[in-house]
């Protein structure tokens, strides 16, 4: 056994990696790319704002790199193994790496400009004596005035392209330009420069501003890097061999559209989530499989039809539908109002005691913890019905394919109990479908219920990982992606012990 499991788990990694890459794949090549919705925001503002997203984004994840690349990176901050130098950590939880590099400016020989050295690096401390916060403080304003510099720039070689685009124009040469009218370097580069362009002195002129921008923005590159080097903030990790190998734990990233460390996001969420379907699985099944046991043992009797009819009922209601009416009729004011609407809590509930009694105030209140209890029944309900028939009928037709069974006739013959036949004998052999339907159900745990925490504003992982598809933050839903896949496959795992346990005819050696 333990050999099969360490294969398992051996199989397991390129498993996480092909389907991490898929959805990094779908991520990187999707119209607009990373944090396209918050480009869009950003363009619809002033030019200066998109540079200053822009300049973030491709400092956070390379993304003016080659796309392998940039999941080569990904991987290297998931996996214990690190190489390089070792992260800082803020109080915060963020994850600070050096900063990456600055590529020259495009074009330089083709249009044979001016080009200087790349600035050598200042000596001598950046960050000046003081305690531990002063100088995170300035090794945060070191921080923004580089990714200030470094937006300038880029603000700067936008209007480079612009200027090219220009002189694409001028020289009759659309097909220089893509589908957007934005120029295309690599075709450019192929011709010579014509300067007799009526274009040419705004090219030049934009040149000789990008390259200002470019000096400056290595120049606060550099400050940064010594800032850095100057560890103003503890080192996350072990050092293994100092400045090349360390181990640590996986740094799953920040989310851009939240501005905070995924790994808090999800420790925010996945308890809510943990909750209601701790709450709701175990509803499911201490109704259905009893009901279905029950079933088995009375084929055709009014019990097996009317709770057939009714599991089957339940299951035809669309979730949607179902917590729309929740809300709108048993929980609105204007009809029943026995419920909350949204939420988890009363907006005054931190002011209340954990159990139900008499406040500060001197009024009578349900207490946090029944006013929680109170808000999760619907979530509960409209979560539990639908599972109903699905393992009521499983548990019903697994049990009945074991009573015409011979070992079942045998033991009617020895005289065993009726009850004891159904539950040691055919109940227990009937366990392995039971058991492959709850290790797919146990990675909805984690998961959560996207259409049920979205009607009843429930702050969980399925709301989580709606809000970064609508706004395609790569860092969180890849966190998303790699752990659920993860649960699945351990799921799978676990499923395979379950079955050498209820069955000793199943055997891995």
């Amino acid at each position: 056994m333990l050999n099969y499991i360490a294969r398992r788990i051996l199989f397991m990694l390129p498993t996480v990696i092909g389907i991490t890459f898929v959805v990094f794949l779908l991520l990187a090549l999707s119209p607009g790319g990373i944090g396209a919705a918050a480009a869009a925001a950003g363009g619809q503002q002033d030019a200066s704002k998109a540079a200053i997203l822009e300049a973030y984004l491709q400092d956070r994840y390379g993304l003016n790199d080659p796309v392998l690349v940039q999941y080569g990176r990904w991987l290297h901050r998931i996996s214990p193994v690190k190489f390089g130098t070792r992260d800082q950590v803020t109080p915060s939880g963020e994850r600070l790496q050096s900063p990456k590099a600055i590529p020259e400016p495009p074009l330089v020989a083709w249009g044979g400009f001016d080009f200087p050295a790349a600035p050598a690096p200042k000596g001598g401390p950046v960050l000046q004596g003081g305690d531990d916060a002063e100088r995170q403080r300035a090794y945060r304003r070191v921080a923004n005035d580089a990714l200030a510099a470094r937006s300038r720039y880029l603000g700067a070689k936008r209007g480079f392209e612009s200027a090219l685009v220009d002189y694409a124009r001028a020289a009759g040469r659309e097909d220089w330009l893509d589908g957007k009218g934005r120029i295309v370097l690599a075709r450019v580069e192929a011709v010579p420069a014509d300067r007799g362009n009526t274009a040419w002195p705004a090219v030049d002129a934009a040149f000789g501003a990008m390259r200002t921008a470019w000096v400056e923005a290595m120049e606060r590159r550099d400050q940064l890097a010594l800032a850095f080097a100057e560890r103003p903030f503890p080192e996350a990790g072990l050092p293994v061999l100092p400045g090349m190998l360390w181990v640590g734990t996986p740094d799953l990233g920040t989310a851009f559209s939240k501005s905070r460390p995924v790994t808090e996001l999800i420790l925010d969420a996945l308890p809510v989530t943990l909750l209601l379907n701790l709450i709701a699985f175990p509803i499911i099944y201490l109704v259905a499989i009893p009901s279905g046991i029950l079933a088995s043992a009375r084929k055709g009797s009014w019990f097996d039809k009317l709770s057939g009819a009714a599991y089957v009922a339940l299951w035809s209601i669309p979730t949607v539908w179902a917590g729309v009416l929740a809300v709108g009729y048993v929980a609105s004011d204007e009809y029943l109002g026995w419920f909350p609407v949204s939420g988890l809590h009363d907006r005054a509930a931190d002011a209340w005691t954990f159990l139900p009694g008499v406040q500060a105030d001197g009024s009578w209140q349900i207490g946090w913890l029944t006013d929680y209890l109170w808000h999760i029944v619907l979530p509960v309900a409209c979560l539990v019905y639908g599972g109903f028939a699905v393992l009521s009928k499983q548990t019903r037709a697994a049990m009945l394919d074991n009573f015409n069974a011979d070992y079942v006739r045998t033991a009617k013959a020895k005289g065993v109990a009726r009850r004891d036949v159904v539950i040691h004998h055919v109940f227990r052999n009937s366990l392995l479908p039971l058991i492959t339907m709850f290790v797919t159900v146990f990675p909805a745990t984690l998961a959560g219920s996207v259409v049920i925490e979205r009607i009843f504003s429930v702050p969980g992982m399925g709301s989580l990982i709606l809000d970064a598809i609508a706004q395609r933050d790569r860092e969180l839903i890849l966190a998303n992606t790699f752990m659920i896949a993860c649960v699945n496959l351990t799921a799978l795992l676990l499923a395979d012990i379950l079955y050498a346990v209820a069955d000793p005819r199943v055997s891995y050696e």
